[in-house]
């Protein structure tokens, strides 16, 4: 499986492309094989939604979406059907604070909930985003512990199921995620590294290592597996599927070189064998790494390979 420099935020990959047309019209580029590619009452909702977040500007408050009741309907059900796996599958540390955020399950949350429920916890804020936030820029924010999340919901006709990342990842993966001190400390290191990085491919391999951490991070808990990743905790399918993979024990150099498919359950997946050993070895990483660190790595990686 070929990576190719594909990230979580990389266009055409995770999100669908969204452009202005020369009249101002804004539009949203659906795969064909996307769920709600010959629905068109989807594709104007989704351009609705995009259009507010593109006009959002910073100072401002984040747009507010009047949710439909299916939309809602669509949450509640996705809600319900999550947390039953998680109690079964998640790590005790993004149960607890799952359980302190306490965001509502019946409805869509508005983005400025989900900053009110985190700021007392955390310190984290979410703003909006129509979908793709270039690299530099969704990493620099993390480092001010701001969330770039978008804002639109999957197709109806599929609920359990999305191609990309919509506001039920965005907010019970990663929100549920955030407001863990200690998970949201590492994902502000992983942001603040950032800012150290001048060169693309180091950039690259910090978010590779986030993405098999933050995003389908593994941990040993009393002898079991468990997920703590964003993207494992807001999958139907992959919590059913992840403690079947192949599971490997931390290994910096290999998560930041490491080829995956992005469109597929992850195969390969590193398990910490603890919370202290996860901050000890990625958290400590994301502190310290600069170009000269990624490039070793990425150089010690190739020549094992």
């Amino acid at each position: 499986m070929r990576k190719e420099a594909m990230t979580v935020f990389e266009e055409g990959q995770l999100y669908s492309a969204v452009t202005t047309d020369a009249d101002g019209q804004v539009q949203v580029h659906l795969g064909e094989d996307h769920p709600g590619f010959t629905d068109p009452v989807y594709r104007a909702r989704r351009a609705d939604i995009a259009s507010a977040s593109l006009a959002h500007r910073p100072g401002q408050p984040v747009p507010t979406i009047d949710y439909t009741d299916e939309e809602h309907g669509v949450w509640a059900l996705v809600s319900a059907e999550l947390a039953a796996k998680h109690a079964r599958y998640a790590h005790p540390e993004y149960l607890e604070a799952k359980a302190a955020l306490a965001l509502p399950t019946d409805r869509v949350p508005q983005l400025h909930e989900v900053t009110q429920a985190l700021m007392p916890l955390t310190g984290w804020c979410y703003t909006a985003a129509p979908g793709l936030v270039p690299l530099r820029e969704f990493y620099a924010d993390l480092g001010r512990r701001t969330f770039n999340s978008t804002q639109y919901l999957r197709h109806p006709s599929e609920p359990l199921y999305t191609p990309e990342p919509d506001i039920i990842h965005e907010v019970i993966g990663h929100a549920n995620q955030l407001a863990s001190p200690r998970f949201a400390a590492i994902a502000q290191a992983a942001g603040e590294a950032s800012e150290r990085l001048e060169t693309e491919d180091a950039l690259q391999f910090v978010a590779d290592v986030f993405w098999f951490t933050i995003e389908f991070g593994v941990m040993n808990d009393g002898g079991v597996t468990k997920a703590y990743g964003a993207g494992i905790l807001s999958s139907y399918g992959e919590l059913d599927e992840f403690s079947h993979m192949d599971i490997r024990p931390l290994d910096i150099p290999t998560m930041g070189t490491l080829n995956y498919d992005i469109t597929a359950y992850q195969p390969v997946l590193f398990e910490a064998q603890s919370l202290d050993q996860l901050e000890g070895v990625v958290g400590t990483f994301f502190e310290s790494v600069d170009d000269d660190l990624a490039a070793r790595m990425r150089a010690e990686a190739h020549a094992h390979a």
